[in-house]
């Protein structure tokens, strides 16, 4: 069955070490003993536990001198079901041999045992396995920054679709197609796929389709020896570029989400109105027209989405990534501020949003044009709340349910009345805080604060308002109110 990818994948930021590379270094005086050699190791861990269990992360290479070792078979047993790569034991002072009980499990349970002589520190294991992981992370960057180059050259061609696709098949050695929602093949290159293939890239085309609920970013699959991967156009196009390759590296979903991004920009349809257009809508904003008159020279159908959002890396929203984040979203409209670090976009028409790699996004509910100023606040909110309970994408729902049965005018003037004590920024907190069911964590988070502040706030809110803010009654009643704003 297709499984969905991770937003961030787990796992360190480097690539894994193969146990074989570590014990060439013939000045570390290593010798496996027991198990299989073709362990990957993630990481490097110290322990002379009893059972060390409750500490590993999974993929360590695990070092010890067997001062507590009592019982090598549970022992054993508990790394393994921790997910430890290898286990290295340092002969010297305590064992002068591996114990023969500990071979002997290890054998059984097919976990890696290394020989650590006795003159090689545990540290200096370490520091060669850190050193193997740089060197493999600089392969892996030269490796994408030539896929990346190769690919903004394809791009640039006039073919720039078969273009981009010949390069990702060469650069990822395989099949890489460009598939529609129902699984028709638009462009292809590199080796055909057998039939089981080509028919299990079809079904991971599906799984992407748009009219999903809720449709994953991207799938992967096994055939037989074939890895597969698809990911889906930005835009809501209902496009996937799909790949078979017969191995996967580290650096591949890199070099694939860098073709994403081209193919999306590059089959693209066209969004919104040309340039003329929006210079027209615009000269007629500053002389003081309706923003509801100008939306139709926008495109659209009179309403829109606003989306803010934020890079996953804390760097800088440029107008260069802003603009490619707008053209994954369908939309030309586009506010980045080079020296801010949000940006905002503009999508046309009911367009559902969907996540986007390397961004965090808040989107509002579509709204009309003479209610962009309250989309704009709510995109906003809804950006913070992403970032708070780190997902990629939350969008403000409007109101509905029992809240939508409330009538407008009594409800305003008695939410009015209600909340009339409170400044905006007390609020905006209080609002923030009831949504985040009162986590002061994250609502400081939410709103760029110190949690004190957050603390200090919450608290004038009960003395202004002269309630109870742990009543739940006295919450519900604050909420509906503020969700009349």
């Amino acid at each position: 069955m297709p499984a969905s990818m991770p937003a961030s994948p787990a796992g360190p930021p480097t690539p894994p070490v193969a146990l074989a590379g570590l014990l060439a270094l013939e000045e570390l005086d290593l010798r496996l003993i027991a198990g299989p050699a073709d362990a990957e190791l993630l990481w490097v861990h110290a322990s002379e536990m009893a059972d060390p269990y409750p500490y590993l992360l999974g993929g360590e290479l695990l070092l010890s001198a067997g001062v507590l070792l009592t019982d090598p078979d549970t022992y054993v047993a508990r790394l393994v079901e921790a997910g430890a790569a290898a286990l290295g034991f340092g002969v010297r002072p305590v064992h002068d041999t591996v114990p023969p009980a500990l071979v002997a499990a290890c054998e059984r349970h097919g976990l890696p045992l290394v020989e650590v002589g006795p003159g090689t520190p545990f540290t200096a294991i370490a520091r060669a396995v850190w050193g193997l992981m740089a060197a493999a992370r600089d392969r892996e960057l030269r490796r994408v920054a030539r896929a990346q180059q190769a690919l903004a050259a394809a791009a640039a061609r006039p073919d720039p679709i078969p273009a981009v696709l010949h390069q990702l098949a060469v650069r990822l050695p395989g099949r890489a197609a460009l598939l529609t929602a129902g699984g028709e093949e638009l462009h292809a290159a590199g080796r055909p796929p057998v039939p089981e293939v080509r028919a299990a890239l079809a079904r991971l085309a599906r799984v992407l389709a748009p009219d999903t609920r809720p449709a994953p970013a991207s799938a992967t699959d096994t055939v037989g020896a074939a890895h597969l991967s698809a990911y889906a156009l930005g835009g809501g196009q209902g496009l996937a570029l799909t790949l078979a390759t017969d191995h996967r590296e580290p650096g591949d979903h890199t070099v694939a989400g860098i073709a994403v991004v081209l193919l999306s920009l590059l089959a693209a349809p066209h969004q919104g109105a040309d340039a003329a257009a929006r210079s027209a809508a615009l000269v007629r904003l500053l002389l003081g027209a309706d923003p509801a008159d100008v939306a139709p020279l926008l495109d659209g159908d009179g309403r829109w989405t606003v989306v803010h959002a934020r890079r996953g890396d804390g760097g800088a929203a440029d107008p260069l990534t802003a603009g490619a984040l707008g053209a994954a979203l369908g939309s030309a409209l586009v506010d980045a501020d080079p020296e801010g670090d949000t940006a905002r976009v503009l999508v046309p028409g009911d367009g559902r949003i969907t996540p986007q790699p390397g961004w965090t996004l808040g989107a509002s509910a579509p709204a009309a044009a003479d209610a962009l100023e309250a989309a704009d606040t709510r995109a906003a909110r809804a950006l913070g709340r992403a970032e708070a309970t780190r997902a990629p994408l939350v969008v403000d729902a409007p109101v509905s349910g029992l809240a939508a049965l409330l009538p407008p005018g009594p409800a305003g003037d008695r939410a009015r009345e209600l909340l009339a004590p409170l400044t905006a920024p007390l609020a905006e907190t209080l609002r923030c805080w009831l949504s985040l069911h009162g986590n002061w964590d994250r609502t400081a988070v939410a709103l760029s604060v110190h949690r004190n502040t957050v603390r200090q706030r919450i608290a004038r809110c009960g003395v202004l308002l002269g309630a109870d803010l742990d009543d739940m009654d006295v919450r519900t009643e604050l909420w509906l109110a503020l969700r009349q704003e």
